[in-house]
């Protein structure tokens, strides 16, 4: 099929995106890489009047490094997270997961910007900005806000995101460097939506135990969701074999999957469980000096 007749819009700025939003409201979409809008027009299941293709504005793009955070464009394609040395060196579950979207194609132009804004409940970028409490830098024409990515990703395809606003960078904190990680995802095929993903971030305390865990499931409600009593509950605990077959369990036991034509409610439990062991013990692996 082929979308139905629309305005383009190619604005070189900012300020005359802005521009663009404030004088067409409601009428109006943003075109970022154009990996989810596009084919949901051609199925007209999407029907702007105008399309405002953020693309050329060079302040959208980009990767840096600013003491404990890094900043990423929101225009900054999956391949170029994939690619980056920074992200290597200091967040390295980011380029992990970027390896996890689609397929080289759809990583070269789809971008991270475009998919939390999505907030397709299966993608991976809304579940590692949750997974780190990354905070979402928007802007219009009336300022800037920040948001943190639990509060900015509200349910399935919903965002708190005006229609004058456009995300325009989002600030990861950086790994220590004996913080262990990991992202497990299953799908049917590689490069299809996930059925459940789990994302997990870890560090000991000298003397071995649990110090600050980190863990969020995909594929399991309408958004991403962290584990925040198992997170608390993890301090001070041993990372024996026990502790992770009690949180594969209550990884399992959590959230409202529903079935659909990918997987089952009792697969998609059953998933989570291991899929959460996997991931606890690659994250230990890495802590202990591993390669996971």
């Amino acid at each position: 099929m082929k979308p139905g007749r629309f305005t383009y819009h190619a604005p070189e700025s900012l300020d005359a995106a802005f521009g663009l939003l404030g004088e067409y409201g409601d009428d109006a979409k943003i075109l970022a890489g154009g990996q989810s809008l596009i084919p949901m027009m051609n199925l007209r299941m999407a029907r702007p009047d105008h399309i405002v293709d953020i693309a050329a504005i060079p302040e959208l793009t980009g990767i840096s490094e600013n003491g404990e955070q890094v900043t990423i464009g929101s225009m900054t394609c999956h391949a170029d997270i994939v690619a980056a040395e920074i992200l290597v060196q200091r967040c390295p579950i980011l380029p992990a997961a970027a390896k996890f979207i689609a397929h080289h194609a759809i990583r070269n132009r789809g971008t991270i910007g475009g998919s939390v804004s999505h907030a397709d409940p299966a993608a991976e970028w809304p579940l590692i900005a949750i997974l780190l409490d990354a905070e979402m830098v928007v802007r219009s024409s009336r300022g800037e806000r920040r948001v943190q990515a639990a509060d900015f990703i509200q349910s399935i395809y919903t965002v708190d995101l005006e229609p004058d606003e456009i995300l325009t960078s989002l600030v990861f904190p950086v790994l220590a460097a004996d913080e262990g990680w990991a992202f497990q995802q299953i799908s049917r095929r590689a490069g299809d939506f996930a059925i459940v993903t789990v994302a997990v971030t870890l560090a000991l305390a000298p003397g071995g135990t649990i110090e600050r865990l980190r863990l969020c499931l995909g594929g399991m409600d309408v958004t991403p969701f962290r584990l925040n009593d198992v997170e608390r509950d993890a301090t001070g605990k041993a990372p024996d074999a026990t502790w992770m077959e009690e949180v594969a369990q209550l990884a399992a036991a959590s959230g409202s999957p529903e079935s659909d034509m990918h997987a089952s409610i009792e697969y998609r439990r059953e998933m989570a469980a291991h899929l959460t062991k996997q991931a606890l013990n690659t994250a230990i692996q890495r802590c202990r000096g591993g390669d996971g």
